[in-house]
């Protein structure tokens, strides 16, 4: 997989890439209305039950995009893809939370081409 734009995590002893694809974009996007309400709406759960679905959601969301890579590319040798219960049962409160930042550079590092070439792009001239 292409580590630039993953990070990877240890669910129940077995790694998993988190990759943020443009599929998974679209899903946040349905969810929260677009990338940017993210980080917002993690930081902001009325309650730690619900920020706690939020990263299982996120969590299961991000490592099924690598699964399904490998599955689409090898198609004789798929993987399972993990299921929301699966990760509940396989974490602790406390490595959802060390999750975060894992979320966070799976983010980065999939949007991280397209903020380089915004800033790339010239500036408004100052009107002064």
């Amino acid at each position: 997989m292409d580590n630039e734009r993953s990070a990877v995590i240890n669910i129940g002893g077995a790694e998993f890439e988190l990759i943020l694809t443009t599929r998974a974009t679209k899903e946040i996007a349905r969810r929260y209305g677009g990338l940017e309400n993210l980080g917002e709406k993690l930081l902001k759960s009325e309650n730690f039950e619900m920020a706690l679905d939020e990263i299982v959601w996120l969590i299961t969301l991000l490592a099924n995009q690598s699964i399904l890579v490998h599955n689409l590319k090898n198609k004789d040798n798929p993987k399972e893809t993990l299921s929301e219960e699966n990760v509940e049962l396989l974490t602790s409160p406390l490595e959802l939370a060390a999750y975060k930042s894992a979320i966070t550079e799976a983010m980065f590092r999939g949007t991280k081409r397209n903020i380089e070439s915004e800033e790339e792009a010239p500036k408004n001239a100052e009107v002064g």
